[in-house]
């Protein structure tokens, strides 16, 4: 008799149903997995032999064959283990095939028959509630897994023995309930902001409407200060971008607690990060920090310091919201809509805008230093700000600043607006912020008046605006007039625009002196 059981595979966040195949044949002995199995799936058997030793139980002294099919596949990750478990249970007669047919089984076995965490629960679940199948998954996901709905079908076991104990109706294991990430206070406030009045208009704009942000300035001014703050501006992820968040933590195997993320994400690799780090790749293709932001904010401190490679790979992404991941035997895709916050200095030195303190080399350092930064990855950068040295002085003498509760109610303010507008304009694109809206939508939320369109048309000729950069100013414009109560795009708010689009150097003609 062949037994069955099911489990699945990961190709990016999609589920791939995979049957477990188990034939006990008369021969020498021998424990083999077939069907393109990777180096943590084909250690499998061991795992399985020890655990079931670990709570009394024996292999059969005969030839046993684990299929995993399809077999043109590859299989990979460590949740196969309690699947081919329980398929060689079922084949000893120990277990009943007919309740495993109705369960998606995947869990890792350690030597002693515990069940231990893997990734990919929560895809796993909701790929089992949609094809009317349970879920068996370890004990520490069961809050995770429980998002799915039907809580009575997910069977989560801390061990082998607790799992055949339920089928035998010796101890039935209790449902799982729904748990949510713990949450706690945002411990940053616009409030600890002296003076930069200029980056914080930028930074609550930016928040408002999505966009990218780019900030330049001198070493200890407040770049990086300030990216901590954003994130306490923005409103809690809803319910549909909590799920799309977890579903890629739980592929990546990051997810909190076995719980539900419900804060937005905050991602700040080092500027030593590589392509797969940052985009996903790997031997596994997993996600990079890019989709481990979704929903959320991307920070990339010293922009100009990262590879060249690493950035340029970052322009398809930002543009089309996912990360494609190309490979001769694999091809996958990650949600990746992320709002790129990002700082920098304006030369290698740091001090090209301090007329005291720039090198001989100005203003010629500073041309090579931006030069690092290509074109096509500037024009995708809503919000250029200079960010300039606060003197010590004035920080004593200047007032607090508005907290972040207060300009996070203009923030959300401005979001709900969007979240109106779009879903009654495109229900179906699921378009939630300014930063998202494109071709005719825009044209019809963001028209300026004719005052707004001569000023765009002639800026758009004195700066040679491409047509992503047109559309681009036409988004914070909107975003702008948002703030002000949700009105129509009018001059003041493409002439703000403009202003944020380019960002204000000064060029130096020898050390200390402007020209």
């Amino acid at each position: 008799m062949i037994s069955r059981v099911y489990t699945v595979a990961f190709q990016g966040i999609e589920t791939v149903p995979i049957e477990v195949q188990v034939s006990i044949a008369s021969g020498l002995p021998a424990f083999t997995i077939v069907g393109l199995p990777d180096k943590a799936v084909g250690e499998s058997r061991e795992r399985v032999r020890s655990a079931l030793g670990a709570i009394g139980l024996a292999l059969p002294p005969k030839r046993i064959t684990v299929n995993l099919a399809p077999a043109d596949m590859t299989k990979e990750g460590s949740h196969f283990d309690l699947p081919v478990a329980c398929a060689v249970l079922t084949a000893m007669g120990i277990l009943p095939l007919e309740d495993l047919e109705h369960f998606v089984v995947l869990g890792e076995l350690g030597l002693d028959g515990s069940v231990a965490p893997v990734s990919g629960v929560l895809p796993a679940a909701f790929f089992a509630c949609g094809t009317e199948r349970g879920l068996i998954c370890p004990a520490a996901q069961g809050g995770e897994a429980a998002w799915a709905g039907a809580r009575r079908d997910i069977l989560a076991a801390p061990s082998l023995l607790a799992l055949i104990n339920h089928f035998r109706g010796d101890v039935i294991l209790t449902p799982p309930e729904p748990k949510s990430a713990t949450q706690t206070a945002y411990p940053h406030d616009m409030a600890d902001v002296r003076g930069q009045e200029s980056a914080r208009r930028a930074l609550e704009v930016a928040a408002a409407g999505g966009h990218n942000l780019l900030m330049s300035g001198p070493p200890g001014s407040g770049k990086s200060m300030l990216a901590r703050r954003l994130p306490g501006l923005l409103p809690p992820l809803s319910a549909q971008e909590a799920l799309e968040v977890s579903m890629i933590h739980s592929i990546a195997g990051t997810l909190p607690e076995g719980a539900l993320i419900t804060t937005r994400p905050y991602r700040d690799p080092h500027h030593s990060a590589s392509v797969a780090a940052l985009i996903g790749g790997g031997l596994r293709a997993r996600p990079g920090d890019i989709s481990l932001a979704h929903n959320g904010i991307l920070f990339l401190d010293e922009l100009p310091e990262f590879p060249r490679a690493t950035l340029e790979a970052l322009r398809q992404p930002l543009e089309t919201g996912h990360a494609v991941i190309s490979r001769a035997n694999n091809h996958v895709s990650y949600p990746a809509r992320v709002q790129l916050v990002s700082a920098m200095n304006p030369c290698r030195c740091g001090y090209l805008t301090e007329p005291s303190m720039a090198c001989s080399k100005a203003p010629r350092c500073g041309d090579d230093y931006r030069n690092k930064l290509s074109g096509p990855l500037m024009d995708r950068i809503d919000l250029h700000v200079d960010v300039p040295s606060v003197p010590p002085a004035d920080l004593a003498r200047t007032p607090e600043g508005e907290t972040s509760a207060c300009v996070a109610e203009r923030v959300a303010a401005a979001r709900t607006l969007q979240e109106k507008r779009y879903r009654s304009l495109c229900p179906d694109q699921h378009i939630r912020t300014n930063a998202q809206a494109d071709g005719r939508i825009l044209e019809s939320v963001a028209q300026p008046d004719d005052a707004g369109r001569a000023l765009l048309e002639k800026a758009a000729n004195q700066l040679h605006l491409s047509a992503r950069g047109w559309n681009r100013i036409l988004r914070v414009s909107r975003t702008l007039a948002d703030l002000d109560g949700g009105g129509p795009v009018r001059a003041v708010h493409i002439a703000e625009a403009l202003s944020w689009r380019s960002m204000r150097t000064t060029t130096y003609h020898g050390k200390g002196q402007p020209r």
